[in-house]
């Protein structure tokens, strides 16, 4: 301890802050922050993208968000008149509650600040939004950042070009729109799973940018083949880890393909998923131009095999399996569409 004191003592400010950053340096490149608090929303229609647009009286919202859950409720709101033709109606003829009798239909806003940390050049930025009801249309500093007519899945842009150079004081505004007669059961309204906004160096693995398939399966090895989208890279590693962090084998092997690369390693005494026990893996894979790594991209994933055969069923790890589940819908009764853990959990339970 007493020399290690005496040769930082002995050094400069600008050599200990050198073996900082060569200490640091391999943390992650990545960085994901969740939108979450501070959202403005209106439930009008209008030109709300620019970035000067004064929001000051509009409603403050947590997002996720569901605003159509909040009423009133009037079978109005979804009467429709239809022939159902799934149960063989030949006329039609007015239909309502079919969605609750809530107020879904229509047109709202929401609009955000936001700062990137770090941002310059040398940087990428993606904006992903893993649910938001419906016909999303983003803007980024007054700026058309792109649109996505489906309620149900995620999406994602690159924002990068869009951002103010240093990074600071970003205006990100989404319109949303229900139409009459898009959904026969409450879809819900509004931003209602959560935002992000990934910062990675230029060269890294985009958003779904890695695919893993197990082959092979049996309870002594599992081959584990990986394919990485990236473009602009030297070459990839990868370490296999169990989700509490040990290393259960590695490769920095890699076969360039037409977008990216491939790895394949092997796996030994692999758990097996199952309902009963549903142990996860974690795919590491750092990114390299010439020495320097640019990114590193986590997959999980499970080890399992899955066969269907004839005149007996669906096989897991070789065995027989039946299915076991319900029709549920993503919204949770009465708390709306706006994703709620503790509530989801609950109705999985039951």
């Amino acid at each position: 301890m007493k020399r290690s004191f005496t040769l930082f003592a002995a050094m400069s400010e600008a050599a200990i802050l050198v073996i900082i950053m060569l200490v640091t340096g391999a943390q992650d490149k990545r960085h994901e922050m969740l939108l979450e608090e501070g959202w403005k929303f209106i439930n009008e229609d209008g030109d709300f993208s620019e970035a000067l647009l004064d929001d000051s009286s509009w409603q403050d919202v947590t997002v996720p968000h569901d605003w159509a859950i909040y009423g009133p409720f009037d079978s109005n709101n979804d009467a429709q008149v239809v022939a159902i033709t799934q149960n063989f109606e030949q006329q039609a003829s007015l239909k309502t509650g079919r969605t609750g009798g809530l107020p879904y239909v229509g047109t709202g806003w929401d609009r955000r600040e936001f700062d990137v940390e770090d941002f310059g050049p040398d940087k990428s930025v993606e904006i992903l939004f893993d649910g938001a009801m419906s016909d999303a249309k983003v803007y980024v500093n007054g700026k058309y950042a792109g649109g996505w007519p489906y309620g149900y899945n995620a999406f994602h842009f690159d924002i990068t070009g869009l951002l103010n150079p240093d990074g600071k004081d970003n205006k990100l505004a989404v319109r949303l729109e229900n139409l009459p007669e898009s959904s026969r059961w409450y879809p819900g309204a509004g931003i209602y799973r959560n935002v992000h906004v990934i910062t990675t160096d230029k060269v890294h693995v985009p958003v779904w940018g890695t695919q893993v398939i197990c082959s092979e399966i049996s309870e002594k090895s599992a081959d584990v083949d990986i394919k990485v989208k990236v473009t602009g890279a030297d070459r990839i590693s990868t370490v296999i880890r169990t989700k509490d962090g040990r290393k259960v084998t590695s490769s920095s092997e890699c076969e360039k393909t037409d977008d990216g690369f491939r790895q394949t390693m092997k796996v030994k005494n692999p758990s097996l998923w199952s309902p009963e026990s549903p142990t996860l893996y974690e795919a590491v894979t750092s990114v390299y131009v010439g020495k320097k790594k640019t990114d590193e991209y986590v997959t999980t994933f499970g080890i399992r095999s899955i066969e269907i055969v004839p005149d007996k069923g669906f096989f897991l790890n070789g065995k027989p399996r039946k299915f076991q589940g319900v029709c549920n819908h993503h919204d949770l009764g009465p708390l709306g569409s706006a994703i709620n853990t503790a509530a989801l959990r609950h109705q999985l339970t039951l």
